[in-house]
């Protein structure tokens, strides 16, 4: 279906180099791929026979570099650069020392090897010695080395913000800061010419908002350096061998210095963008705020000639350190320079310091974090954004009437979320090891680490906390271990870590004798920066041998498949293996150990036995996990027992239920452990779903056959943000409008915030689309600035940045309705996404006119695959005119994407066809609802229809009568009719709505009777049979207290065992048994359980009729919430036990409240009735 011609998927590594220039559509952290094969064609073009060296650890925001070095391993093999990944980030920068000794080697194979390190800034700071030893020994004069810090300078991924231009600066290394993607590669060239030149490692910053965009941006032509005269001085400036350490090695670095200085002079990298004749001003705008600065300035109608008449040169700086020679020309000419960067005064310090001798009528005030009084300007703290730049300008420029106007939605104040409203945070993936692998005994503690694991941090009851360095994990309780009287802790630690770092803090826990228990999780992958493998060769028992040998006192292995580790060799001698049921059992034997003990916890990351499980055919058989909804309670103990996302609410006729995703579900069956009977795991071939009743290609042709939205002019930018749950598709619907913008040949941007968001965070991805690239500065949209929210998740619509950015009368908001678990709702059964109050708040902020809302999910589920719900509401959103792109250049993009290319498109067409032609797809998904003219409407799609009280109490009479009889369910009706009588006067029906509810829940409690009848209902059976074909084997999770001694003994809750499907029989038989229920003759009835559930319903009806005679205006309030506490009875056994004793307190309260707090009532006393256990009436 998808050919592709002019454009193709390696255009960014052919453009410019092997064919002629031209714009690409390029990420920034594939312009560093690109930059190293732009260096060694410059080199080749100049004759020099060169290689390259790479090298390095990954980490946000640099997490994907080893991605996209690996995908384009042929081109960089082609061109003789090698990459080699790093176990940390020292060992890679000293690598990176010998490709410099490679030109005085006489048995060299290249003239030199160019060389990039790259890291995150904590790796930045791990590596100091390394990178200061290889700066000061030297780059040589055909290699250089460029050091690219990954600076997360608004904290997004971070334990911490993070700004290395100061460091590097301490170590000798000049820094320079692109200002975005457009500069990479200019910059970088730079850079490595620079570093030949002088001797000297080069400093790159790609900072969060650069190197995580993308961009439509020009190839660029390798530049001639020129290469000034230098003093080398007596020792030189380049690498030499040998080279001894001694003074002389200090002595050199003034020469390479002054030679950074000659080459930055004879090469200027910065640029006056405005050259007024006399200058009153300067605006230095360093790295990426120039920016901020130009959309600033953009917004406030200012443009560049007014500034250049009004005396207003606007630097744009690159060169971080030694400082500008350009900002100092400037600064010498004016009275005035405003100094504008991210973060720390680095520019701004060394301005004055250059200038602090100058004579007093050459001295020009220095304004920038601080203002000529010492008042703040501009912040140290945020990262600097359009909006907050503005003013500062404004207050600037006003001196010397230019009159910069401020919009409206930079000064309004922004929509807020409820505090109450749960939050889209980063979880555990569903089936995730660490759901499990963090759990600690009850009364003992756990440190964190640096991985996906930390994310236990969030869950108070894993009582999990304190952070230290990456590779220090455990070394800080050797501090606090002899002053406290805590004997133990356990402290977790990845298997990426440990063979990061890691290795070095056990040995030295080891050899402080101090006690504690390592959690060595061992998960086959670096799984929070995309799932590398761990950078060299560690198993389960390398690991152990390890820590056996420095000497801990007991190592066992606990993991999800013991049965793999029966080989006598598997693991050393003396090591120990256990199941992870027996965790917590071996976790308290651990904590009884003095010294250091280590638990291996083995089982793959779910993300990665998922993406293993793609790249091979299916099995034929499959084991899946269902919850049968009628007999949940809704209790949420599965959620505790395996704290998985999988595991959802769904609303129901009875309540909220839990039921399987099993879209994302990676069949951990950590759930099934929850003490509920109402898990059945179903092994058997699962059946192909079936189509909707349309052929893809007759649906694709229909929807191409749409009149298409008018197009834009994009004279302005047009700003589009889309925000959803990380793992969900949100980031590729992002690149593919970006592509298809940029095969459009607009110009574009697209930045995507993720950081956590692959583990079910929030992502929101900024895209920005113009006409010419003149017009489109930053990447990330300002307050007010976006004309499009495509919300596939309402609750990151609800993330400041989200909020800020819709403006009333501008933003068209297109939701997607559909419910996404979080990590809340998992730790809080009754926990809620607020979807009515945010539609509200919403479409208060935009307009109601400007707000649409469909239920994506529901719709891609009866229509495709609840995988492809983002793309379906592209394709919603793109026919509402929220997108413009042209239709060609977006299949053309879904095609360059690869995977799935197809189902993506048809994805699309249906989104289109909801927006254009709901009619049609209505009749597929077999709907029969109409509004009054008969039209189908997209919201109307998947609404529940709200039962009417008679309706409620017609459905839980007929309910009883199958649950037991027509006289057990004459007993309920009249009930409720009598609560219906009582409070008619009142003219509210929210007290009959909770009782007949409440009262229902309360009769229909599910015994073994019910259970088997639930399990063996038409209804279930049949819907099992509909997801398997042949006869699939049903194996249910069931916890018979009288089959496990446990139980007996008491103090522990009976073992759940797994029954085969000669169940359903015997639950035939025990569900006829239920004629014997509230009799005699019922097994089950004298068991204090089932004593104690038909006490409640006694004790309800009872205290229903002592509280009706009170019923008033002013006590309704208090009867209904009394009326509702038997909803938090849910579960079974002592969840449910546990559940009965809080409410009942709560009932308490609310009865002593209404029987002490008001006027007795006039009225004479009702007859108390009661009833027996058959339903009988009587009357006390």
């Amino acid at each position: 279906m998808f050919k592709t011609t002019e454009y193709r998927s390696d255009s960014i590594y052919r453009q410019g180099l092997d064919d002629p220039p031209g714009r690409i559509f390029v990420s920034g952290q594939q312009t560093l791929v690109r930059l190293l094969l732009a260096q060694a064609a410059a080199d080749r073009a100049a004759g020099l026979n060169t290689a390259g060296f790479v090298s390095g650890y990954r980490g946000s925001p640099l997490g994907g570099v080893d991605h996209e070095l690996w995908r384009a391993k042929a081109r960089l093999e082609d061109a003789h650069i090698r990459f080699q990944p790093a176990i940390n980030e020292d060992l890679a920068a000293t690598a990176l020392i010998g490709t410099q000794r490679v030109e005085t080697d006489a048995t060299r194979r290249y003239d030199g090897v160019f060389g990039m390190w790259y890291g995150k800034g904590p790796g930045v700071d791990r590596s100091g010695d390394a990178i200061k030893h290889g700066n000061a020994y030297g780059s040589s004069p055909h290699g250089g080395v460029l050091v690219v810090t990954g600076d997360d300078h608004g904290c997004v991924s971070s334990s911490m913000s993070h700004q290395s231009d100061r460091t590097l600066i301490a170590w000798g290394l000049p820094v320079i800061h692109p200002s975005g993607l457009a500069d990479y590669e200019r910059c970088g060239l730079w850079g490595w010419a620079l570093s030949r030149a002088s001797g000297l490692w080069v400093g790159f910053k790609a900072i969060t908002e650069t190197v995580e965009a993308s961009a439509s941006v020009p190839t660029f032509e390798p530049p001639h350096f020129t290469q000034p005269p230098v003093e080398p001085g007596p020792d030189g400036l380049h690498w030499r061998w040998p080279d001894l350490p001694g003074m002389q090695i200090e002595r050199r670095h003034p020469y390479k210095l002054k030679a950074a200085r000659a080459f930055i002079r004879a090469n200027p990298l910065d640029e006056a963008v405005t050259t007024p004749a006399r200058p009153v001003l300067v605006i230095a705008a360093v790295g990426k705020a120039y920016r901020d600065v130009r959309e600033a300035l953009r917004q406030g109608g200012v443009s560049l000639d007014q500034l250049e008449r009004a005396g207003v040169a606007l630097l744009k700086i690159n060169v971080v350190h030694p400082l500008s020679p350009l900002l100092e020309t400037w600064a010498h000419r004016a009275g005035k320079v405003f100094v504008i960067e991210e973060k720390q005064p680095v520019v701004e310090e060394q301005l004055k310091h250059c200038l602090y001798n100058a004579r007093h009528d050459r001295r020009a005030a220095i304004v920038g974090k601080v203002d000529e009084k010492g008042a703040p300007l501009v912040s140290e703290l945020e990262e600097l954004r359009p909006s907050r730049v503005a003013p500062l300008l404004a207050r600037q420029l006003k001196a010397f009437d230019v009159l910069l106007r401020i919009p409206h939605a930079w000064g309004a104040a922004p929509a807020v979320r409820a505090q109450a409203w749960i939050r889209r945070t980063p979880y555990l993936c569903s089936g995730c090891p660490h759901n499990t692998s963090t759990r600690v005994p009850a009364g003992s503690e756990a440190r964190l680490g640096i991985g996906c694991h930390a994310m236990a941090a969030r869950m108070p009851e894993r009582a999990t906390s304190g952070s230290v360095q990456m590779g220090g994990e455990g070394v800080d309780w050797l501090g606090q271990a002899p002053f406290v009287d805590t004997p133990h802790i356990f402290q977790n630690i990845g298997d990426g870590t440990f063979f990061h770092s890691g290795y070095l803090a056990i040995r030295q826990a080891i050899a402080a004798d101090a006690t504690l228990t390592y959690k060595l999780l061992y998960n086959d992958a670096v799984a929070m920066t995309g799932g590398q493998p761990v950078d060299g060769q560690l198993t389960v028992r390398k690991a152990a041998e390890l820590v056996l040998s420095e000497g801990a006192r007991r190592v066992v292995v606990v993991a999800d498949d013991p049965d793999r580790y029966r080989a006598h060799d598997s693991v050393p001698k003396g090591v120990e293996v256990h199941h992870r049921d027996k965790l917590d059992d071996v976790q308290r034997q651990l904590r009884d150990t003095r010294g250091v003990s280590v638990l291996i916890f083995d089982q793959v990351c779910a993300t990665e036995a998922r993406r293993r499980k793609k790249r091979q055919p299916p099995p034929a058989v499959q084991t899946r996990v269902v919850i049968n909804e009628a007999v949940c309670e809704g209790c949420g103990d599965c959620q505790v027992k395996s704290n998985c996302l999988s595991v959802v609410p769904v609303d129901t006729p009875f309540g909220l239920k839990r039921t399987i995703d099993a879209h994302s579900c990676n069949t951990d069956l950590s759930c099934v452990k929850g003490f509920c009977p109402s898990f059945v795991t179903v092994t058997g071939k699962p059946r192909e779903r079936r189509p909707a009743k349309a052929d893809p290609a007759d649906v694709i042709a229909r929807a191409d056959a749409l009149a298409q939205p008018k197009p834009r002019s994009l004279d302005e930018p047009f700003e589009i943000m889309l925000v959803g749950v990380g793992g969900t598709g949100v980031v590729t619907v992002a690149n593919a409008i970006g592509l298809a913008a940029h095969l459009d040949r607009r110009s574009v941007s697209v930045l995507d915030f993720t950081g956590f968001a692959q583990k079910g965070g929030a992502v929101l991805s900024h895209i920005r689309i113009a006409r010419e690239a003149e017009v489109l500065h930053q990447y990330r949209i300002d307050r007010g600035g976006a004309d499009a929210l495509l919300a596939a998740d309402l609750l990151v619509a609800t993330e400041d940045d989200a909020l800020a950015s819709l403006e009333r009368g501008k933003t068209l908001v297109i939701a997607n309705t559909a419910q996404t678990q979080t990590g809340a709702m998992l730790r809080d059964v009754d926990a809620r996404i607020e979807t009515d109050a945010i539609q509200s708040l919403i479409e208060k902020v935009v307009g109601v006119e400007r707000y649409d809302a469909i239920d994506a999910k529901a719709l891609a589920t009866e229509l495709l695959d609840p995988m492809q719900a983002n793309m379906l509401l592209f394709g919603y959103a793109w026919q509402r005119g929220a997108v413009p792109v042209s239709l060609a250049s977006l299949r053309h993009a879904l095609g360059l994407q690869g995977g799935q290319a197809d189902a993506k498109y048809l994805a699309f067409s249906w989104g289109r066809l909801w927006a254009a032609d709901p009619a049609f797809v209505a009749h597929h998904l077999g709907a029969a609802g109409t509004t009054a003219s008969g039209a189908w409407r997209p919201v109307d799609f998947v609404r529940r229809k709200k039962e009417t009280i008679d309706e409620l109490i017609a459905s839980r009479t007929a309910f009883l009568t199958q649950y037991q009889d027509a006289r057990y369910a004459a007993r309920y009706r009249r009930m409720v009719e009598r609560v219906r009588t009582a409070a008619a006067p009142l003219g509210d029906v929210t007290l009959v709505d909770a009782v007949a509810r409440m009262l229902f829940k309360l009769m229909a409690y599910k015994d073994e009777y019910e259970v088997a009848r639930l399990h063996t209902s038409k209804a279930f059976l049949d819907d099992l049979r509909a997801r398997f074909a042949g006869r699939a084997k049903l194996t249910f999770h069931l916890a018979p207290p009288t089959l496990d001694a446990r139980s007996k003994q008491g103090g522990q809750p009976p073992r759940k065992r797994a029954f085969s499907r000669w169940m359903v029989p015997a639950f035939r038989v025990l569900a006829a048994g239920r004629v014997l229920r509230h009799t005699p003759l019922d097994p089950f009835g004298w068991t204090a359980e089932r004593r104690d559930e038909r006490r409640l319903v006694r004790e309800y009806e009872e205290t229903l009729e002592r509280l009706l005679p009170r019923l008033t205006r002013d006590t309704l309030a208090d009867i209904v919430a009394w009326a509702k506490t038997p909803d938090a009875i849910r579960g079974y056994g002592y969840v449910k036990a546990g559940a009965i004793v809080k409410a009942r307190e709560r009932q308490a309260e609310l009865v002593g409240r209404i029987l002490s707090g008001y006027a007795k009532p006039a009225a004479a006393p009702v007859a108390v009735r009661a009833h027996d256990e058959s339903g009988a009436e009587t009357v006390e």
